[in-house]
């Protein structure tokens, strides 16, 4: 009976310990099923989400093209790169950058239109030049078919009788025509007086006149 039990016993624990281990055995998961039949769902990203992302980089494209405009600015403009002693070596700010951008524009179209009055002026004085070379060839070409024809120059007396005619006439027309009553009248007289009797035609006419009576003089 002693053994009898004792076998027993062991029975018992032996299927105990069976029974135990199928049981851990079905709670273990098969991992590999459940990896075969898993699938991981993607994200998927809103249209909101999208629109705020589209609008973020849109915004930081818009930064840094306007921060590459103003470095671009500071490197072109000459009074940028120049250290501002009131700031110091700190960087300079938007609002300053575009003060002086304005006023170095300002600057350029001062010296273009400088430079402009500036080649009107050379042009109008090689023009004259071109005149003056022209009546000298005429001259020199005059001279050289008739030699003989500066012999017979005119006296100082007779250009200084010349110069008489002409400036006693014009002091006649001036001496008529100018008030002196006040200096701002005697201003609109003279200038009166030189837009009538200084046009050119006038003072042709003038000029012919006195060498005319000069030459009556003479001969």
């Amino acid at each position: 009976p002693a053994l009898f039990m004792e076998n027993a016993r062991k029975g018992s624990i032996v299927s105990r310990a069976n029974s135990i281990g199928s049981t851990s055995a079905s709670s273990v998961p098969n991992t590999d099923d459940e990896d075969s039949d898993y699938h991981q769902e993607p994200y998927k990203e809103s249209y909101k989400d999208r629109r705020r992302r589209a609008h973020t980089q849109a915004e930081q494209k818009r930064r840094d093209a306007i921060k590459k405009g103003y470095d671009d600015l500071q490197a072109i403009v000459p009074t940028c790169e120049q250290q501002d002693f009131s700031i110091g070596c700190q960087k300079l700010s938007k609002a300053i950058v575009l003060q002086k951008t304005i006023d170095y524009i300002q600057f350029l179209h001062k010296e273009k239109k400088k430079q402009e009055e500036e080649v009107s002026t050379l042009r109008k004085d090689v023009m004259a030049l071109k005149i003056m070379k022209v009546n000298y060839e005429q001259i020199v070409k005059a001279h050289q078919d008739n030699p003989n024809e500066g012999k017979d120059q005119v006296s100082d007396e007779v250009k200084f009788n010349v110069f008489q005619g002409i400036m006693d006439s014009l002091f006649q027309s001036f001496n008529a025509s100018i008030s002196v009553t006040s200096f701002q009248e005697l201003s609109a007289c003279v200038f009166r007086w030189i837009e009538e009797h200084c046009k050119p035609q006038t003072l042709r006419e003038v000029v012919i006149g006195v060498l005319h009576q000069v030459k009556s003089q003479l001969y």
